[in-house]
């Protein structure tokens, strides 16, 4: 791989729905320029870009692969991501450090769900884009209305820059609207545009023309003035209206079949801005924020976007260069994590290919093996100019399932394999629940979490399988109750004895109060620690279903005890016994954590999202509308949100998306809650047989 500097690198993330064509047109790019011998196809497993085994399996992308195309002395830095949902997190990533993205749109299916998430991303992050209308050779493919789909949803002007010359079986190429000129096939020779087709590239490039006038003053005003722009000044003004964001250019392509492919990637390298050409990344410094030009006399600061781990490499390491240069064998500081890495050899990977570079410039894509603190996120810089540059806001994963391990060999490797996983992937997140007693992985939905585990069984070497979490109920009391409670054994020797009588009663202020009324010389108060402490156990572990006990007081108001054979053990048993009494007779109830929930869904979808509420007993608290979307405020049981995220794709097309954080606990509905006990008792019994 040749060493490139800033201004002849393009950094473009490909982008789509599921399917939508991106790992082929990658492959179709990387063939063009010979950089592999034969077109690679995906139900073969033979593409560069998906090269992972559950890739393969499963015929889709799942991680961001980085393919570099070398074209005419430049090099595109390609970011082939996957086009599922529930792997948005490598989308956000790619973005994050392209310059510019390419959005495939499907000739047949028009826009989509997955597409529609990511142009809404590409806003985010201000970036340039060329739409391109893909699988022109399909069956039943078509190009204005697909193209229709597209303007309907954008607020921003498409303009064409290219016609398709035919379409599905008979599509031969394109007609390229700025050199008005017809290429068939991969686009390699122009020739005459067929004279049928004349009539509309001519209106066609009229229209481009006036948008291209749009793009600088002195160019509105000489084609007012003459009704024409020169070659080079339509390639001017339509550089500033797309880096602008003014207009997003509209291509087409069958990538496949590798048509389309030489005008593309021309126009890549004219229309698209280098890393120098790109506002500059603001990082913070010593003093403030500070401005990163993309310039290799800059201070050195790359950004760690992707981390993976390899069985026999180690762990990789993604990273972009924002500023300053880079040389093998450096020694460099991450900032993040406030330690010294070494930067071994440097590579630029191709798909799973490593090939080898001596040094990188400023706005380069590169991997490095076996850093050992560095994970996705990090800034590394100099040590003596620190600097920390942005993580983007990933969405919240609200898909929850609760982690075992296979064996007992597993059980050791949990927690450092989910930190592992959750370092490579920021859409993923675990944490221990106490009341549980679970492991909890969290992700953007099933696909998601299911590679994950796979990943941990192929990558890592550590078996897992998944339950249904269980929810953090707790129990409570809803009235005062006595009890009391002697405990009383003999069996030879020093025997024991101890007597308790209390009082409990609801008290919201605190989760557990303990005091006592003593008075006489029934029962010494120097009994009263392992009293408290045999009721605090009880209540850890909970009375009438196994959750933790809350909000209660308990009152110590009488006893007995023996001059020589009461000790405090004997104590701690008759205070946890008589505490279980009290309870069975204070209207023992479960209580539930209550979510507000946050669900933003398409106008047309808002009835059913609401009656779906309905039957998870949510209490919709109101609405608020947003640019054609309606926001439904609720409040919902968590119980009944465990497999919302399925639910509400099923409901909404994929286009809803939900959030929710904790709000209270409340008094479950008795026959659910006797369910639950229920089943409680039945599996303390199974316990019980074994």
């Amino acid at each position: 791989m040749n060493e490139y500097t800033t201004e002849f690198i393009r950094n473009i993330a490909l982008v789509s729905h599921g399917s939508g064509g991106k790992t082929m047109l990658a492959e179709a790019f990387l063939h063009f320029t010979g950089a592999t011998t034969r077109l690679g196809k995906i139900d073969d497993g033979t593409t560069i870009s998906d090269y992972e085994d559950e890739e393969i399996r499963r015929k889709l992308s799942l991680y961001t692969s980085v393919l570099p195309v070398e074209y005419k002395d430049h090099k595109i830095n390609m970011l082939d991501t996957p086009g599922y949902t529930d792997f948005i997190g490598e989308v956000i990533s790619a973005l994050r450090v392209a310059d510019g993205a390419i959005v495939l749109v499907d000739a047949v299916a028009g826009l989509e769900v997955g597409t529609e998430i990511a142009w809404s991303y590409c806003d985010t992050f201000k970036l340039p884009r060329f739409l391109v209308v893909n699988k022109i050779d399909r069956d039943n493919a078509n190009f204005q209305k697909a193209l229709a789909s597209v303007q309907e949803f954008s607020e921003t002007r498409l303009i064409a820059v290219q016609l398709p010359w035919g379409e599905k079986a008979a599509f031969k190429g394109v007609i390229d609207l700025i050199s008005m000129k017809a290429y068939a096939g991969d686009g390699k020779t122009a020739e005459e545009i067929p004279a049928d087709l004349k009539p509309a590239a001519e209106e066609a490039c009229t229209k481009l023309v006036e948008a291209a006038a749009e793009g600088e003053d002195a160019l509105l005003e000489k084609y007012l003035e003459t009704g024409e722009l020169s070659p080079e000044e339509l390639m001017r003004g339509l550089k500033s209206i797309i880096r602008s964001g003014t207009y997003i250019p509209v291509f087409c392509a069958a990538g496949a079949h590798e048509k389309g492919i030489a005008p593309l990637l021309d126009a890549i390298l004219n229309l698209m801005p280098s890393p120098a050409e790109v506002p500059a990344a603001v990082a913070k410094g010593k003093d403030g924020e500070e401005k990163l030009a993309a310039i290799d006399s800059g201070p050195l600061a790359l950004y760690v976007w992707k981390t993976t781990a390899d069985p026999y490499v180690g762990k990789l390491t993604y990273f972009r260069i924002y500023s300053g240069t880079l040389q093998g064998d450096a020694h460099i500081w991450n900032q993040t994590k406030g330690s010294e890495e070494r930067m071994a050899s440097l590579s630029v990977m191709r798909g799973k290919e490593t090939l080898p570079v001596k040094g990188m410039h400023s706005g380069d894509i590169g991997v490095v093996a076996k850093l050992s603190q560095t994970s996705t996120g990090d800034t590394l810089c100099d040590r003596g100019h620190p600097l920390t540059l942005p993580v983007p806001q990933y969405p919240a994963a609200l898909y929850r399932v609760a982690i075992m391990p296979k064996t007992q060999a597993d059980a050791a490797k949990i927690s450092p394999t989910l930190t592992r996983l959750c370092e490579e992937d920021m859409t993923l997140s675990w944490h221990g629940e106490q009341t549980t007693g679970q492991t909890i992985l969290q992700g953007m939905g099933d696909q998601h979490i299911e590679v994950a585990i796979r990943r941990a069984v192929s990558k890592l070497q550590v078996g897992l399988t998944t339950v249904e979490p269980k929810v953090p109920y707790r129990e409570g009391i809803t009235k005062k109750a006595d009890a009391m409670y002697r405990h009383k054994k003999q069996s030879g020797g020093a025997g024991q004895f101890g007597e308790v009588w209390l009082r409990i009663e609801p008290y919201p202020e605190e989760d557990f109060d303990f005091t006592d009324e003593l008075v006489g010389m029934n029962l010494s108060k120097s009994y009263l620690p392992a009293i408290e402490k045999g009721i605090h156990a009880t209540m850890l572990t909970g009375v009438v279903a196994g959750y933790p006990m809350s909000n209660v007081r308990v009152i110590v108001y009488d006893g007995k005890e023996h001059p020589v054979d009461s000790k405090p053990v004997a104590f701690e048993i008759a205070g946890r016994e008589a505490f279980k009494l009290a309870v069975a007779d204070a209207s023992p109830v479960l209580f539930e954590p209550i979510m507000n929930v946050r669900i933003t869904v398409p106008d047309a979808n808002m009835g059913d999202v609401m009656s779906d509420l309905n039957t998870r007993r949510g209490r919709v608290q109101g609405t608020e509308s947003e640019r054609g979307r309606t926001v439904v405020i609720a409040q919902v049981p968590l119980a009944e949100m465990l497999r919302y995220t399925t639910q509400l794709r099923s409901i909404t097309g994929g286009r809803g998306i939900f959030s929710m954080e904790f709000d209270r606990y409340e008094i479950m509905p008795n026959h659910l809650a006797q369910e639950i006990i229920a089943a409680r008792q039945k599996e303390e019994k199974g316990k019980a047989e074994e």
